[in-house]
C-alpha cells in the first residue's frame, strides 16, 4: 500500500494541472535542492528551450549504444540516419 505521506507525488511529473509555484515547493521538498540551486537549474532549461526540436520537426542525426534485453551495454552501436525508412522507436528519460 502507498505511503500516505506521499500520495500528494502521484502523478507529479505527468500532470499538467499544477501550477508552477506549487510544482516548485513539492520539488524543494522531495529533492536535496535548494531554492537558489533550483532557479538555476530552472533558468538552464529554460536557456535549453530554443534549442529544443519542436514536436514534428526533423530528429537530429546520433548515434547510441544498443543494450541487451538485460539493458547491459553490447559495444554495438546504431545510428539514427543509418534507420531512414524503418520504424524506430525511441524511449528517453528515466524509469526509476
Amino acid at each position: 500500500m502507498p505511503n500516505e505521506k506521499y500520495a500528494h507525488f502521484s502523478n507529479f511529473s505527468s500532470r499538467r494541472d499544477i501550477p508552477f509555484a506549487e510544482r516548485k515547493k513539492t520539488w524543494l521538498e522531495i529533492s536535496d535542492m535548494t531554492e537558489d540551486e533550483f532557479d538555476a537549474m530552472m533558468a538552464r532549461e529554460k536557456g535549453r528551450e530554443p534549442q529544443v526540436p519542436a514536436v514534428g520537426d526533423m530528429a537530429p542525426d546520433f548515434t547510441a549504444e544498443r543494450l541487451d534485453r538485460q539493458r547491459r551495454r553490447t559495444g554495438e552501436f546504431v545510428t539514427l540516419s543509418k534507420l531512414r525508412g524503418r520504424p524506430v522507436a525511441l524511449a528517453f528519460g528515466s524509469y526509476t
